[in-house]
């Protein structure tokens, strides 16, 4: 793991956001399957025609170590990308994430295998393995584009997406931005209510 992407673990999503300024939020809708999921890395990036899924096996035997495939499955909700075997694959290979604009299958074995999935949630249905499929291209994901490479950070507040040649800087302003808001709530709280309400005017008096 790169310096870039232990700093990108540490760091919550929030204040990443408010580094770029919340223009790579992928939608709201695309959450992880439990709480403590956490994934910071390099895109793997794989478009799918719809209802298709041949591709992510492709994906993952171009993937190195600590990577997440990114997958554009059109907002499919009918269809999985992947079930519990092909995700048993991928952690062994050592990707350390999927997020998807689609849904997923095998939830409770996904979960025992505590892979990290951010999905718009599950279905019954396996994917088709027709072919036509891409990996490593350009691909629209959740509103954002993501380039094969950039990095791409989740927790339990959402999924975003950082530009690989923004990362450095937009580390530095994530963690001024952690710095700030630690020294706030320290101001606020160090004497009560009279330092509570004394910031609360000064906020409101902006």
């Amino acid at each position: 793991m790169t310096k870039v992407e232990v700093s990108f673990k540490h760091l919550p999503t929030t204040a990443i956001s408010d580094a770029t300024g919340g223009h790579t939020n992928l939608r709201s809708d695309i959450k992880p399957l439990a709480d403590h999921f956490k994934i910071a890395g390099r895109a793997i990036t794989v478009r799918l025609p719809d209802g298709e899924n041949g591709a992510v096996l492709e994906a993952i035997r171009a993937a190195n170590k600590g990577d997440i495939l990114v997958i554009d499955a059109k907002g499919n909700r009918n269809r999985a990308v992947a079930g519990d075997f092909v995700i048993s694959l991928a952690k062994g290979i050592g990707v350390q994430g999927f997020v998807v604009d689609g849904v997923i299958r095998d939830i409770a074995a996904i979960r025992e295998l505590d892979f990290p999935v951010f999905s718009l949630g599950t279905t019954v249905a396996a994917g088709n393995k027709n072919g036509g499929g891409q990996v490593n291209v350009p691909i629209a994901i959740g509103g954002v584009t993501v380039q094969p490479g950039d990095y791409i950070i989740g927790d339990v507040d959402g999924v975003l997406v950082v530009p690989q040649e923004d990362a450095e800087h937009i580390v530095v302003a994530a963690e001024a931005k952690v710095e700030k808001d630690e020294v706030r709530a320290q101001e606020a709280h160090s004497k009560g209510k009279e330092s509570i309400l004394a910031y609360l005017d000064k906020v409101l008096a902006k």
